[in-house]
């Protein structure tokens, strides 16, 4: 029982780190230009993303100091999702 757990935790915390990069990408795209904000498909993406993420990012960002060109709260996030992912591997070895 514990396994199935700790494996839709390991499962909940990559899909996280996975809607952080296409978020940071999506918001490359348009900062550069390579796709346009008005872009249907990639707005929605970009939204939707947002949307999902900003609950666990911004106490983050409260916590973090203010480096208003760059938000390294992403960084965090993956690196703290991380050291879960890490930690539950080494617990599901350890079960075993």
């Amino acid at each position: 029982m514990i396994a199935i757990l700790i494996s839709v935790i390991a499962l909940l915390t990559q899909v996280i780190i996975m809607l952080v990069i296409v978020q940071f990408v999506v918001g490359l795209l348009f900062a550069f230009n390579v796709i346009n904000p008005h872009n249907e498909f990639a707005g929605a993406l970009y939204r939707t993303s947002s949307m999902l993420l900003d609950p666990i990012l911004r106490p983050i960002q409260k916590i973090m100091p203010d480096t208003r060109p760059l938000d390294l709260s992403p960084m965090v996030l993956i690196i703290g999702l991380s050291i879960i992912q890490n930690v539950l591997a080494e617990l599901a070895s350890r079960s075993m």
